[in-house]
């Protein structure tokens, strides 16, 4: 082994990274467009081989799932800068679940592949960092005057569940306001648990 091995080997793991970004990346734009674009096609987004990205993602899968996991951790790290940029709280909290409701389209417009035991650790392994987001803009919320104390962050997401649910064109938005007016009038009041 020569003296340069450990620089070439780093120097190979930092492009290999960079490779897995860029897959993802042209994964994530693509899917959202087409859930069954051609594997090659994400390759050539990426401006990688086909061979670089099976090394990273042997089954189609394994990148469905990646993309996925990679847009639940970009989103969840967004609240405080989707609050930064609003005059209100109820405004970042819409946005961030209409972005939220987004990937989930994709999500769901991609099938059985997501039904398998590693997607549903994939979802599950999600849902406390989106918890966590939820419960940030909800505290926003609760301190503007426009949600009442008492939500929880899991009824939340299970409320605005809706939103990736609608027509995904200029009727279902419509559709989706509506409804989000409707679910912030129901939590203007503390929950009703008895």
């Amino acid at each position: 082994m020569s003296s340069d091995t450990p620089a070439t080997y780093g120097t190979q793991r930092k492009a290999a990274a960079r490779n897995r970004v860029a897959i993802i990346e042209a994964a994530h734009e693509l899917f959202a467009q087409n859930p069954l674009v051609p594997l090659s096609d994400v390759a050539k987004a990426a401006d990688v081989g086909i061979g670089t990205l099976y090394r990273h993602f042997p089954t189609r899968e394994d990148l469905i799932l990646a993309a996925y996991q990679h847009d639940i951790d970009r989103l969840t790290a967004t609240v405080d800068e989707a609050l930064g940029r609003h005059t209100s709280a109820r405004a970042a909290f819409i946005e961030w679940f209409e972005t939220l409701s987004a990937y989930i389209r994709v999500k769901h417009g991609l099938g059985d592949a997501l039904h398998s035991a590693a997607a549903q650790e994939a979802v599950a392994a999600a849902w406390g960092p989106t918890s966590e987001a939820v419960a940030t803009l909800l505290d926003a919320c609760i301190a503007e005057g426009t949600v009442a104390r008492g939500h929880q962050p899991a009824d939340v997401i299970m409320l605005m569940s809706f939103l990736w649910r609608v027509a995904d064109n200029e009727d279902g938005a419509a559709q989706g306001h509506r409804l989000i007016a409707t679910v912030f009038n129901g939590l203007r009041s503390e929950p009703d648990v008895g």
